[in-house]
Formats: structure tokens, C-alpha cells, sequence
């Protein structure tokens, strides 16, 4: 396809960048997969990591109906990974908040990546920096626009 586009030269930024779409795409189900989880399970973490949700908040975060959002939670709980707690704003309310299990398996997983990531990081001058950050925000701005 890429023959077609006018505006597409092939370089090594390109197949570069192609390279890390295609493992970024892959790493979710090896992650799920070494962790024993579904994809939606790691996502579930991933997302509640950051805050508890509600049930309905996390089945629209995954895409998913809140039936299956509710049998994802249902699957966490029995594993120690999350817990069901009344709401603090509205005690007729669930909210869904990850444990320390569930915050350890998602680290555990994730953490030789975050390491290789940031020491990459770390190596870069402020010069390339701005160029690689240039190049990603243009890179992601451009997927962006399919969506």
C-alpha cells in the first residue's frame, strides 16, 4: 500500500517507526498472556492504576458492554487484583480499585520495559530530545487523525 501514497518515501525512520506500531500492537496479549490474564484484564488494570472507576466508566474505557465489564471485575476480584468499594462521593455507587496484587503484576510485568525505556531515555542530549519528541507528537498526531 505504501507505493501508493504520493508522499511516502520509504526510510529508516518509517520502517523504524512501523517496527515499534507493530510490537506495541503485539505487547498487550504477551503481556495478558505471561500474566495470565485476558487483554481486557490487563487493560482493566492498566486503566484502573491510574484512578478507580465506576463499573459503566470501565466497560466504556475498554469498549466493552457492562456485562462483560462486570465479568472482567468479577475475574480480577477472584484473583486478588482489584476490589469492589463503595463509592466515596455516593456510597449507592461501586467503585473499582486495583490492589497492591493487582499494582505488583502489572510492575512486574512491565517493569524491564519501563527500565530499557527510560535508560534509552537518559541517553539522549536535549538536542535529540526535541527532535524525537518532534518526531512521536507528529507520528501519534497522524494516527490520530484516522480516529
Amino acid at each position: 500500500m505504501q507505493e501508493h501514497v504520493p508522499a511516502w518515501t520509504g526510510s529508516s525512520t518509517l520502517d523504524s517507526l512501523q517496527d515499534l506500531v507493530d510490537v506495541a500492537a503485539l505487547l498487550p496479549a504477551e503481556v495478558a498472556r505471561q500474566a495470565g490474564l485476558s487483554t481486557s484484564e490487563l487493560h482493566s488494570l492498566r486503566h484502573l492504576s491510574k484512578a478507580p472507576m465506576g463499573p459503566v466508566e470501565l466497560a466504556k474505557a475498554l469498549g466493552v458492554t457492562s456485562a462483560a465489564s462486570s465479568g472482567i471485575v468479577d475475574r480480577l476480584v477472584a484473583r486478588g487484583h482489584v476490589e469492589r468499594r463503595s463509592h466515596p462521593d455516593d456510597g449507592r455507587r461501586t467503585a473499582v480499585v486495583i490492589t497492591d496484587s493487582g499494582r505488583a503484576e502489572v510492575l512486574r510485568r512491565l517493569a524491564p520495559m519501563f527500565s530499557g525505556l527510560a535508560a534509552l531515555d537518559a541517553s539522549l542530549d536535549e538536542g535529540e530530545r526535541v527532535v524525537v519528541e518532534r518526531y512521536l507528537r507528529g507520528a501519534a498526531a497522524a494516527m490520530r487523525a484516522l480516529m
